[in-house]
């Protein structure tokens, strides 16, 4: 029999609720956030972080705007205790941040803690015990009541260690750990009889705790959990309701998001989910879910490079390159068709911008932020690789190096750059990007050097003379048309046997000044086949000879005094 063996697991069962409303809400105002990177996330790590980098993590946290942070388990590690004592003894922490630590409902733990946030302004005293029917009944072997009085005799612990030290401003939370596997109407027992030890007011709240310990279900199973909690419960306007969720299923966002559509108030969790197994709700994926739908998320997450490092930093841990909103390459487009839409919206947008600053919605295809909100820039959306196309290859030309390609010349363009992708099967760098077109375009083999060159314009005829270097002779080039490139083609076509033709042209300066450099483009019908060519040069005609020229030599295409010859005897 395989041990892959799915009958040794039972569904969860939904929660009875036909009268659900989270369903029909909208998330309008961000949470209270409480991080607990510091507790939480650093009991989960191989090696727990150093008094050093949990200080380096507090000021992070501080500087994004945490008003809330679980600095640890004082009770439990002597590491912890020390690490709060020296953020209240060095008055590091500031006068609008509250210290929360976390203890079990046992007397020489809760009087511990106390002890460690002596002389602390404001503080949570955070207890907890657990009340599913799987604790209860393996692991501390005790009855429903024998439970709940362990949760009332924390709470009567906390409560009276409070009232010998009034220096601090203090507010209780309660955790009934595994909540998700608990009896709702158990669960509801249980907190309101600790509420009714903690004696709550609406200017004076409670905190309740709702922690999802092992996601067992799915997040609307969660949901209904805590709209069911949030209606039943007694006193809920004294009474701040918070979720902890864990990422056991992948649905530790997901789940807590539905959970503040049912009623809750606070979110406790990690930056970028590190936690116990496979982490805590990532409060960055989380608050930039609400900012990405116009919500202020009150944390500031605009250099994310920086939250990145510190958190790598401290923890250990690598962040994946395709974290939400985080990762190197969320931002990427390797894909041709998803390069070319966000070129064509990036321009859209600029210009639509230029027009109606920040009222001109956010409207990109494939990014739903803006990447330049969390520190990022443009250089780093579009990646080329064999998958990619000639809006990507356009684009990182345009970004790094000012090149304008027009879009006749991207798809030719795009086909020379993936060959050097599918032979390397690598990413193409921005610098080989260019080097490529350099070589295709620019510094053509064989190519045509520009000696001299006089315009004239009469009667609406334009006229050129131009002495070309070709093969190291000198030849001159005699014609007239309607515009320049069309003379100097009429010219050519008197010293070559092939027929050309000017299909498109392009042109712009690579600067905003008078000295800006020029640059052209052209497209040359060549006996039938089309050859591009650019060029460029101090002025834009002379930019214009040249990607003429670089498109001929690209054909391989003879100038002389007797090329024209066997073209001159077929028409006879």
């Amino acid at each position: 029999m395989s041990h892959f063996n799915h009958k040794k697991y039972q569904a969860f069962s939904p929660i009875a609720k036909p009268d659900r409303r989270w369903p029909d809400r909208v998330i309008k105002q961000a949470p209270t956030w409480c991080s607990v990177d510091l507790r939480d996330g650093n009991q989960a790590l191989i090696e727990p972080m150093s008094p050093i980098q949990k200080l380096e993590m507090f000021e992070l946290l501080v500087e994004l705007g945490f008003k809330q942070i679980e600095v640890g388990f004082p009770a439990a590690s002597q590491t912890d205790y020390d690490f709060v004592r020296l953020l209240i003894e060095e008055n590091r922490v500031p006068d609008d941040v509250t210290l929360q630590v976390l203890t079990q409902a046992r007397e020489h733990l809760v009087a511990r803690s106390f002890e460690a946030l002596k002389g602390a302004r404001s503080a949570i005293m955070h207890v907890y015990n657990s009340t599913s029917t799987i604790q209860r009944e393996q692991v501390f072997k005790r009855s429903s009541e024998e439970i709940k009085e362990i949760a009332v005799h924390g709470a009567q612990l906390v409560r009276d260690y409070a009232a010998k030290q009034t220096e601090t401003q203090w507010q209780f939370e309660y955790s009934p750990e595994s909540f998700t596997q608990t009896e709702m109407d158990y669960a509801i027992e249980v907190c309101n009889a600790v509420v009714e030890v903690w004696e709550p007011t609406p200017d004076n709240k409670v905190i309740l705790n709702l922690p999802a310990t092992v996601e067992i279900a799915m997040p609307n199973v969660y949901a209904d959990q805590i709209e069911y909690f949030c209606d039943n419960i007694a006193q809920r306007e004294s009474i701040v309701i918070s979720l902890h969720t864990h990422n056991d299923r992948g649905c530790g966002v997901a789940a807590a998001e539905m959970g503040l559509l049912a009623g809750a108030d606070r979110l406790e969790g990690t930056l970028l989910g590190n936690g116990e197994r496979t982490g805590n709700m990532d409060i960055v994926t989380t608050a930039m879910n609400l900012y990405s739908q116009g919500i202020d998320p009150k944390l500031d997450l605009a250099n994310m490079d920086k939250i990145i490092s510190v958190v790598e930093r401290c923890t250990q841990l690598a962040v994946h390159p395709r974290h939400p909103y985080a990762g190197e390459l969320v931002f990427a487009a390797f894909s041709g068709s998803h390069q070319d839409a966000i070129n064509k919206c990036l321009t859209i947008d600029a210009q639509s911008r230029q027009q109606h600053g920040d009222k001109h919605p956010w409207q990109v295809a494939y990014l739903p932020i803006d990447p330049r909100d969390v520190g990022r820039n443009y250089q780093e959306v579009i990646r080329i690789n064999s998958q990619s196309g000639k809006g990507g290859v356009a684009y990182v030309l345009e970004q790094d190096y000012g090149l304008s390609l027009p879009r006749w010349l991207q798809v030719d363009f795009s086909s020379h750059v993936q060959q050097v992708a599918e032979a390397s099967a690598s990413e193409v760098s921005s610098e080989l990007i260019y080097d490529i077109f350099q070589k295709t375009y620019v510094n053509v083999e064989k190519s045509i050097a520009v000696e001299s060159y006089r315009v004239a314009c009469k009667n609406g005829v334009d006229s050129l003379i131009a002495n070309l270097i070709v093969a190291d002779k000198s030849i001159q080039i005699n014609g007239e048309g309607r515009g320049i490139l069309d003379a100097f083609i009429t010219g050519i076509n008197k010293k070559t046997s092939a027929n050309i033709i000017l299909v498109d042209y392009s042109e712009h300066t690579l600067g905003d000044n008078e000295q800006a450099e020029a640059m052209a483009y052209v497209q040359l019908n060549i006996n039938g086949q089309r050859y591009c060519g650019a060029g460029n040069s101090d002025d834009i005609v002379g930019a214009s000879l040249r990607a003429v020229l670089n498109a001929i030599a690209r054909a391989n295409v003879l100038i002389n005094d007797k090329a024209n010859q066997a073209k001159e005897a077929s028409r006879v």
